[in-house]
């Protein structure tokens, strides 16, 4: 299914957002701190809205009931290997998988099965983000650890994707099931950061606050986004478009955090450039 070009630009832009709150978390000195207040931003933004909303139709209850625990086996498994493993690695291994688990879901759950030109492209872009991943060489002993929490993390964004994308279209309005999902999904981070690490929190809100609330409101938006878009494009197109995320860290970190591209970088960019253009022919033929 070929994505309109409004809905290609709005993915875009919330792989850039996912890109930027994503680096603020790895500049960050606290990953679970900056990472409770982004989340926790987003609960906060939610609730302002529900009270202009209204409930998801019972339909919707169960595949919202779902993507609440599988965000929060993400968050959970995303922390876990930013603990062991480096961030530049673990990335865009969890991103990499996430399109393979979302195109196999959805032609199973929600009748989407992408024609030859759309699988290629989808296992181009998967393929060109885990080469970010691998770009300085083969891991091994200690570091395979590491990529086993990242695999749980892709299967979880992968599976979690398709079930918000469910959850989208059986609601009369996009926004109830954003909201109300946006809502949830904060609530657990923040009870455990408030009743745990008060003390972590406190030193952290006195100096980064700001950044970590700014990365909350991007964040939020690119959540509504993606899954506006998941409620109206083919969800293995989105996803992968989506998971270009990676291409823009690695281009905030060259930018910003002096980190190089190198050659093997630069090839597996455009191997996920190639990916997506092959994904938005292949429903023209």
């Amino acid at each position: 299914m070929v994505l309109d070009l409004h809905l290609v630009l709005l993915v875009l832009a919330a792989a850039v957002i996912h890109a930027i709150w994503n680096a603020l978390i790895k500049a960050s000195g606290d990953h679970f701190v900056t990472l409770m207040i982004i989340i926790g931003t987003g609960s906060l933004l939610a609730a302002l809205a529900l009270p202009m909303l209204s409930l998801p139709p019972r339909a919707a209850w169960p595949y919202l009931a779902a993507a609440f625990f599988l965000h929060q086996g993400y968050y959970l498994f995303m922390l876990l290997s930013y603990r062991v493993g480096d961030l530049n690695q673990v990335y865009p291994v969890a991103r990499g998988i996430a399109p393979l688990v979302v195109a196999g879901l959805a032609a199973v759950m929600a009748g989407e099965v992408p024609n030859g030109g759309g699988v290629v492209g989808i296992v181009a872009v998967s393929l060109g983000i885990a080469g970010l991943a691998f770009s300085g060489g083969r891991p091994r002993g200690r570091a395979l650890a590491p990529l086993a929490m990242a695999a749980a993390t892709g299967v979880c964004l992968g599976t979690f994707t398709v079930i918000d994308g469910i959850g989208v279209r059986l609601s009369v309005s996009s926004w109830d099931f954003i909201a109300w999902l946006l809502f949830i999904n904060g609530l657990p981070m923040i009870t455990v950061a408030l009743v745990w690490h008060r003390d972590r929190l406190r030193v952290y809100a006195s100096g980064s606050w700001k950044r970590a609330f700014g990365g909350g409101v991007l964040s939020a938006i690119g959540f509504a986004i993606l899954l506006y878009a998941l409620g109206r494009g083919g969800m293995a197109h989105v996803a992968a478009l989506r998971e270009t995320s990676v291409l823009f860290a690695a281009l905030i970190g060259s930018m910003t955090l002096h980190e190089p591209l190198g050659v093997r970088r630069t090839v597996a960019a455009a191997v996920i450039a190639s990916g997506l253009v092959l994904l938005q022919l292949s429903g023209r033929f």
